[in-house]
């Protein structure tokens, strides 16, 4: 079987450089051009299921694919929620730096080591469990293609997990919105271990060898 993982549109705090986390943000106008743009580039593809996470900016991303490729119904799993970033959440970068301009250096060199501060704040290893868990289980119920729309840190996490590369390779990754990354499954008896057949393809986007920036908040 094989993923096919899609990053959510773009929201306005994507380009105000904010730690969005778990607050529930809405596509911008852009991110809702991109989504329908990535639904285009799927259209009529054939999925098992479709499964996103849980905030409104991966459901409706999730949704228009949903709609170009006659799929009903969404899974929604808690366990393909973003990073939870605690006390950044809603923060600027720069006000993250001047408050808490250490711990953001030591994310940005050595993320592995990283637990966002305060009440809720998770680790790569934290979201890794979670998204790990659920993305087995998922391989185990389905045969054919499945659809999964989640977001930045989690989609590295997972491919550090597929790649079998250290989580401090997190930041070696970049995943722009509404790109579209491919993984191979192996069969159960295999001694293969997954393939990355695609990843972080924006072509439908119009922009694909464009220099893309790394965004400063999640």
């Amino acid at each position: 079987m094989r993923f096919f993982i899609v990053r959510h549109g773009e929201t306005a705090w994507n380009t105000e450089g904010r730690f969005q986390g778990q607050i529930d943000t809405e596509l911008n106008e852009k991110g809702l051009s991109q989504a329908k743009l990535v639904a285009q580039r799927l259209s009529g593809k054939k999925f098992d299921a479709i499964v996103s996470s849980p905030l409104k900016r991966a459901l409706h991303t999730a949704r228009e694919i949903a709609s170009t490729t006659n799929h009903k119904d969404i899974v929604i799993e808690n366990d393909l929620i973003e990073i939870n970033h605690g006390d950044w959440e809603g923060c600027h970068a720069d006000q993250i730096e001047a408050q808490w301009g250490h711990l953001l250096k030591k994310w940005h060199k050595t993320p592995e080591l990283v637990t966002m501060p305060g009440a809720g704040g998770e680790s790569l290893c934290d979201i890794t469990k979670r998204s790990v868990s659920v993305i087995n289980q998922i391989a185990d119920m389905y045969n054919g293609d499945v659809l999964l729309v989640s977001h930045d840190a989690v989609i590295k996490v997972l491919f550090c997990y597929w790649t079998n590369s250290p989580v401090s390779s997190f930041w070696r990754f970049q995943i722009p919105n509404c790109s579209i990354s491919i993984i191979e499954m192996p069969q159960s008896d295999s001694l293969f271990p997954p393939r990355l057949l695609l990843m972080g393809d924006v072509s439908h986007l119009g922009n694909s060898f464009s220099q893309l920036q790394e965004q400063k908040g999640l």
